[in-house]
């Protein structure tokens, strides 16, 4: 961005916050524009996407008074072509803002798990991780990797802006042991599972989906994708994100989807069991296992480093499985140049656990040597409407142009398409592709309104009483799962020995733990 242009939009964005302030004393706590977005439970906050850029932006102090730090960030995802052209335009917006660089660091999907855990045991230097309820979260809180984020939330400025701009079940069904240990993003509530596929070859090919109501339908479909089509993969399948993820299976995992121990999220019964012992579990992995045999998935589906996202980017996938939300397929197709060439179907209830609101956060890391600038930087993910959407969509007029609230994409969009929306500070502040629907965000509060609110909404499992047994057990699902879910081994043999060895771990003392703490949520609900 040039200077003259930047300038210009400094003032005129100070010019636009004094007004909010103003009105805000005037007792008008309403968002000033549609477009911030924000679910409607949040419709009185005043920090909803204004892209503010007074003192609360940074902590409550003009940039120039604060040192110059550099700080660190890793999330899952594939580096980008024009990474460092953005970030040189990142780290020069926020030289102004809070006098601070930042080194963005992806790390690819099938590698995550593995990197970040070494980084943790290793006391790496990092200032903000990625985390979420499925990633890890509960079980990194154990070993310390995280700070406990309450005293920064409540007595800084930067703090209390990220407060105000989330919906209270955010915060509250994010903490563990009644602590925030990480900020979630600010976006659907609710969840639910199914499918993208190319909607260009399922017309080409004349295929019908109207019999198409769970995950075991798919059979036919995709057998006509195969025979017509040998070149494609017909379902792409990938570790940690197949038939029994959470968001496909219904499974609340109470916090942490690597500890065992689950309810139905799309049910009543509040009895904890492992996932063995629900029909769901084993149908689910004879699926998988007759999908794979049958040719219809990747055969590197234990060890694929792709993401859902890069393998329909390569063009030769036909449908990936996916958590679901409005116009989740029109996102997929801008970040894989796809436009008009997929479709979603939902195979799911929609539900509301914990594991939405804690679906997505950034942590600060214990290792961090500048944690309040670290929550600066956080909290202008939520509210500065400019660097939220450079860093998920690019330079304006470069990598996109802009008609009000609505962007198209250029020649060069393809170059910075991290398609990582969802990660980032506030979804809401985001710019709406003109692939997407223009009422995406008001379609976003109808669909958490339809969410069924599973029974430990709102309950984190605190691992720290069984914290050995969690991590051997960890360790017995990394060896299993991969295979298991993908259909890559039969079922019927490994299951009972995966049985015996979580059992010879500690499974049951932790899913006795769970059921304790849970059973005191429920009485002082």
């Amino acid at each position: 961005m040039k200077t003259t242009k930047k300038s210009m939009l400094m003032l005129l964005v100070l010019i636009f916050t004094m007004s909010l302030v103003l009105a805000a004393c005037g007792g008008n706590n309403q968002s000033a524009s549609n477009n911030t977005g924000n679910n409607s439970s949040n419709s009185g906050s005043s920090n909803n996407g204004s892209g503010n850029t007074n003192a609360s932006d940074n902590g409550g102090s003009a940039a120039e008074d604060l040192e110059f730090v550099e700080l660190a960030f890793t999330y899952p995802g594939t580096k980008q072509k024009d990474h460092d052209v953005i970030m040189a335009e990142i780290n020069s917006y926020l030289k102004e803002k809070i006098n601070a660089n930042i080194d963005i660091q992806p790390i690819e999907w099938g590698q995550w798990d593995q990197k970040v855990n070494l980084m943790i045991a290793s006391r790496e230097p990092m200032d903000i991780y990625f985390t979420a309820a499925w990633s890890n979260y509960s079980v990194n809180v154990s070993k310390g990797a995280f700070l406990e984020l309450d005293d920064l939330l409540a007595n800084s400025e930067a703090g209390q802006s990220i407060v105000h701009s989330l919906d209270p079940a955010f915060i509250e069904g994010s903490k563990i042991n009644g602590k925030n240990y990480g900020i979630p993003t600010n976006k659907e509530l609710a969840s639910s599972g199914g499918v993208v596929y190319r909607s260009d070859i399922a017309e080409e090919l004349g295929l019908d989906f109207s019999n198409v109501k769970t995950i075991h339908d798919l059979g036919p479909v995709l057998e006509q994708v195969k025979q017509a089509k040998p070149e494609m993969i017909p379902l792409f399948a990938l570790p940690g994100d197949f038939v029994n993820a959470h968001f496909l299976a219904n499974w609340d995992f109470l916090g942490d989807n690597n500890i065992p121990g689950v309810i139905r999220k799309d049910g009543t019964e509040t009895t904890i069991k492992p996932r063995f012992e629900y029909p769901a579990y084993m149908e689910n992995l004879k699926t998988a296992r007759e999908y794979f045999l049958a040719g219809y998935i990747n055969e590197d589906a234990t060890t694929t480093t792709l993401s859902s996202q890069d393998a329909l980017k390569n063009g030769n996938v036909f449908m990936t499985v996916q958590p679901l939300k409005p116009g989740k397929d029109a996102e997929l197709a801008a970040a894989t140049g796809l436009t008009g060439k997929l479709q979603q179907l939902e195979l799911t209830q929609r539900t509301i656990a914990t594991t939405e609101t804690a679906g997505s956060m950034l942590a600060i890391s214990s290792t961090s040597e500048n944690p309040e600038r670290a929550l600066m930087f956080i909290n202008l993910l939520h509210t500065d409407k400019y660097l939220n959407n450079l860093l998920n969509f690019g330079i304006e007029d470069e990598h996109y142009s802009r008609s009000g609230e609505v962007i198209s994409a250029t020649e060069k969009q393809g170059d910075y398409a991290p398609g990582a929306a969802w990660m980032f500070g506030s979804q809401f502040l985001n710019y709406v592709w003109d692939t997407e629907d223009p009422q995406k965000w008001e379609k976003f509060r109808e669909f958490n309104d339809a969410g069924h609110p599973s029974p430990a909404l709102g309950f984190t499992f605190n691992s720290e009483p069984v914290k050995t047994e969690v991590a051997a057990v960890v360790n017995i699902r990394q060896e299993y799962d991969d295979a298991l879910e993908t259909g890559s081994v039969d079922p019927e043999e490994i299951v009972p020995q995966y049985i015996e060895k979580m059992k010879a771990a500690g499974l049951d003392k932790i899913v006795e733990e769970k059921q304790r703490q849970f059973d005191e949520f429920l009485a002082n609900k």
